[in-house]
């Protein structure tokens, strides 16, 4: 009887089986990365977006390169300060929250830029008021425009929350070089300080930065209540 030989394998199909062994093996490395990747975004703490940056000569201190800066809960933003004056150009300023685990689901974010009764609207540019825009990706709300200066009057910026008892929005507003004693940052409070609004009280701080010395400094948290 003729014995069976037990022949190679041929080179074609050792082939397609390697192929196949690196393409389940990628599978399983890029699900399981995909798979950590969605179990820390869904762990993952809210972050606050701040943009802000000129549109002229230098009256816009602060993180104006990248002119974009997000920080995780509760951190403070990193402070921004205005001063603009009748030099040309003004300020360029947004807000946003990014939530990559839902964690602020129903809650409602609005900053309100509009004039004082009585004051010069043209220095309160963009005026209304705008959604925070609160997403699983980082984008900013409408962009508001500061160019106060030795015209009548001063600009009101207003935060407000609703929809959510248990999450607050710190702010921080106060001058230098005298600009606190010389009324150029109304409704500030002293450095350090700061007031929180929520659900049901807003949160005004007020610019009113002309040729005076000094600027105003504004800078946010996101924190929970209780």
């Amino acid at each position: 009887m003729r014995k069976l030989k037990l022949g190679r394998r041929p080179a074609r199909m050792a082939s397609a089986l390697a192929v196949g062994l690196l393409m389940v093996t990628g599978l399983s490395a890029t699900s399981a990365t995909s798979a950590n990747a969605a179990s820390s975004s869904a762990s993952a703490a809210p972050e606050l977006g701040v943009r802000f940056y000129p549109d002229g000569n230098g009256q816009c201190d602060g993180p104006a390169n990248p002119p974009e800066r997000w920080v995780t809960a509760p951190d403070w933003t990193t402070a921004i300060r205005l001063d603009t004056d009748n030099r040309a150009g003004g300020c360029q300023l947004a807000f946003g929250i990014y939530d990559p685990s839902n964690s602020l689901a129903g809650l409602n974010a609005t900053y309100t830029w509009e004039a004082e009764p009585g004051s010069d609207d043209s220095q309160c540019q963009n005026g209304g008021t705008k959604t925070i825009p609160i997403k699983p990706f980082k984008t900013f709300g409408d962009l508001i425009r500061v160019d106060t200066d030795g015209r009548a009057g001063w600009c009101n910026l207003t935060f407000a929350l609703s929809g959510r008892s248990d999450i607050g929005l710190d702010v921080q507003f106060y001058g230098d070089g005298g600009a606190d004693a010389g009324g150029q940052c109304k409704n500030y409070r002293p450095k350090d300080t700061y007031d929180t609004a929520y659900e049901g009280h807003p949160v005004t701080v007020s610019d009113d930065t002309d040729g005076r010395a000094g600027g105003c400094y504004l800078s946010l948290r996101l924190n929970r209540l209780f």
